[in-house]
């Protein structure tokens, strides 16, 4: 029989808001009680645009505007424990995108344990996936080479 998995879309969002980036703890796997930024699973119909800004409105209750895409990063991993205890491997394609926040107080909902605002250098300290850290960076040079209004 052939294998039929395929890897699963998703989107992230990183949200800057002056100098501190909003970060998610994480509720489920993968990587389950880690920093992360928001994102999740595109629905479909929906565009992976709409989707960074669905899923950081359903974990966090805050809005952004998106000012470009930062990469699209393959998430591939395995063997991390499942609600079932049974073994999963995984495989996301993630478009992030950096964007500026625009309202709202960051509020853990969703599948998300903690939502916060934090300064560059703790919220690199925090997270523990280099490809969040790049990301977060990359953003940040992104909207820092946006022209002031």
């Amino acid at each position: 029989m052939p294998d039929v998995r395929r890897p699963i879309p998703g989107a992230g969002i990183v949200v800057w808001r002056g100098d501190e980036v909003l970060l998610i703890r994480r509720g489920k796997p993968p990587h389950a009680g880690e920093w992360s930024i928001p994102g999740g699973k595109v629905e479909y119909g929906e565009t992976v645009r709409e989707a960074a800004l669905r899923e950081l409105m359903e974990e966090t209750g805050t809005t952004a505007r998106i000012v470009g895409l930062i990469d699209v990063i393959d998430a591939i991993g395995g063997r991390e424990a499942g609600a079932s205890g049974a073994a999963d491997d995984w495989h996301y394609v993630l478009a992030d995108f950096a964007a500026i926040w625009t309202g709202g107080e960051p509020v853990a909902a969703d599948d998300v344990t903690e939502a916060a605002f934090f300064p560059l250098d703790e919220a690199l300290r925090l997270t523990h996936w280099d490809k969040t850290r790049d990301v977060i960076g990359r953003a940040r040079a992104m909207i820092a080479a946006l022209p002031t209004p």
